[in-house]
């Protein structure tokens, strides 16, 4: 367990690691494939530490996420009880994942639907601050097309309680204004 004291050198690591994913990310892909896009969160100490943890470990604050469209042109949202939103689908990554990979398994966990990935769709550089510290992280969005459109939810965490199709977005859909320009 780190002492509070550490903060600074916790956010320089995950700093590096933050910079490490970006690179990888978008090393060989043309930006204009994707958005891309940046948000700030002052968050509490404790806040600070688990993200600033989850980034030093994979780049990543709230892991990876894919925005799914059925054929007929509907986008797929899970219901978030942490956050009572609808939300994109996706999460942590577990251990050597890579981020689409997460993406993809999260998918399946959250909604039971395997999709067709077409790369990157968005990028979210996310700041996070904290009295006098600041660290950041990526946040992909893979775009896919399902292959199977029928939703079951088998989310281990037991944070998504519904997974549906939506010709509209509901107005509790987080990031929705990003969803609507991309």
């Amino acid at each position: 367990m780190r002492s509070v004291d550490d903060l600074w050198y916790l956010a320089s690591q995950a700093n590096q690691r933050a910079e490490q994913a970006y690179h990888a990310l978008t090393a060989d892909r043309d930006s204009e494939t994707y958005l891309e896009f940046e948000r700030q969160e002052t968050v509490s100490r404790r806040r600070f530490r688990t993200l600033a943890e989850r980034v030093e470990s994979s780049g990543c604050p709230f892991g990876a996420h894919t925005i799914v469209y059925r054929p007929s042109g509907e986008l797929l949202l899970v219901r978030h009880d942490g956050v009572d939103l609808w939300v994109l689908p996706g999460g942590g990554l577990d251990g050597d994942e890579q981020f689409q990979e997460a993406a993809e398994r999260e998918l399946r966990e959250e909604a039971g639907v395997h999709a067709d990935y077409d790369g990157l769709a968005m990028l979210t550089r996310v700041q996070f601050h904290c009295k006098g510290h600041q660290a950041w992280g990526v946040l992909p969005i893979y775009a896919a097309e399902a292959q199977t459109t029928d939703t079951t939810v088998q989310d281990p965490d037991d944070e998504i309680s519904d997974a549906r199709w939506f010709d509209t977005l509901p107005e509790d859909t987080r990031d929705r204004e990003d969803l609507i320009e991309w």
